[in-house]
């Protein structure tokens, strides 16, 4: 037994140093936190459904936020001499043909139910306000909508201003002066010309009520 008390020693020596020296277990690591939400909705457009009268619509049409911001005037510039083509004459216009009158411009699509909406609450606007002073302009910012389809999907709505396809061209130069929300149709995007050429920029975010549109036009009339 004396012979075997030296090696017990030196291995029990051996483990009390080899655990002295061990590291110290790590802590786990913390939990990662999910991001914090943002308040602003994402900008979101639905994928447009096919409806009973042969038109698309947005399955939802969520109003989207404005992606920029409007400059507070805009000033007459050569935006307002590009041509268009009235979808049911045929007959090529400008902006600038309507000079002294209050002009009203709404971007929409006709598969867009926010535009449609915005538009049902202008036909009733444009029956309580004298015709005479004003002109009523709907752009498709579809530019791969015919003419035909356009003018059809009006008359059904019983729309019956003007309404004109933007060509690519066109749209960029609009994009370009009133931002890009001017692309967004479920925005429900229009501006308004006053009589002197002058536009407080694109509204946009939310359908106007028959009376908002009312005040809108009659105060850009000098009213």
């Amino acid at each position: 037994m004396r012979f075997f008390r030296p090696t017990l020693t030196l291995s029990l020596a051996a483990v009390l140093l080899l655990t002295a020296c061990a590291p110290a277990s790590q802590p786990p690591a913390p939990t990662q936190l999910p991001a914090a939400a943002t308040d602003a909705p994402a900008v979101t457009n639905d994928a447009p459904v096919a409806t009973a009268d042969g038109a698309q619509e947005a399955t939802s049409a969520p109003l989207a936020p404005p992606t920029d911001t409007p400059a507070p005037v805009v000033e007459p510039g050569g935006w307002q001499t590009i041509a268009f083509t009235d979808a049911r004459t045929g007959e090529t216009f400008t902006l600038a043909d309507f000079a002294g009158k209050t002009v009203f411009v709404e971007s929409m699509a006709t598969w867009c139910s926010n535009c449609r909406s915005q538009m049902r609450n202008l036909r009733e606007a444009i029956a309580r306000l004298n015709s005479d002073d004003y002109v009523f302009i709907g752009l498709s910012v579809e530019t791969n909508i015919s003419a035909a389809d356009l003018a059809g999907y009006a008359d059904r709505q019983e729309f019956d201003w003007t309404f004109a396809v933007l060509s690519p061209e066109a749209l960029t130069t609009l994009t370009d002066v009133f931002g890009r929300s001017f692309t967004n149709p479920p925005a429900t995007p229009h501006f308004v010309i006053k009589p002197d050429g002058m536009t407080d920029g694109l509204v946009v975010g939310r359908i106007h009520t028959v009376d908002e549109l009312v005040a809108e036009l009659t105060a850009a009339n000098g009213g």
